[in-house]
């Protein structure tokens, strides 16, 4: 019976010790795949400036979607809030980014800005909330805006 007790006791204490590292890691994996969505989105409007031409009327523009997955289940830390944002300009930069926050703790951002496009980056009604949990999709589309510029909505 005293070792039962004893084995019960020791497994709590190990448990409670190891709470605060695995809340860490959940934390660092929602990060990282926060990441890679921010990535992904990237990754589309370097595919769509690239391999296409922007046009003055919107509706004759060329567009893509992409899915932006948060990170859920066991491994992911719980999101209370997600959106992709147009980040604070100074000079030349455009972009967007996706801003977050985890777990009722400070904004976290990661940055959707392909280095080597030469267009500029614009969040349609922004900042456009996203689903914390679960898909959601955007839509982006190449406008010529007085230069190449790549439009990003949400699809409902």
């Amino acid at each position: 019976m005293i070792r039962v007790v004893l084995t019960v006791l020791v497994a709590v204490a190990l448990l409670a010790v190891s709470m605060p590292a695995l809340e860490d890691a959940r934390v660092g994996t929602t990060d990282e795949r926060l990441g890679t969505e921010s990535d992904r989105i990237e990754r589309a409007v370097g595919g769509l400036v690239s391999g296409s031409t922007s046009v003055a009327d919107p509706s004759l523009a060329a567009r893509t979607t992409v899915t932006v997955r948060a990170p859920s289940g066991v491994a992911a830390a719980r999101i209370d809030r997600l959106a992709l944002v147009e980040p604070d300009r100074s000079g030349d930069e455009s972009g967007a980014a996706l801003r977050y926050r985890i777990d009722g703790g400070r904004d976290r951002t990661a940055a959707v800005v392909p280095d080597v496009v030469t267009a500029t980056v614009e969040v349609v009604d922004g900042p456009v909330a996203l689903r914390t949990s679960g898909e959601s999709r955007l839509e982006l589309s190449l406008v010529d805006d007085g230069g190449p510029t790549v439009r990003i909505t949400r699809v409902e």
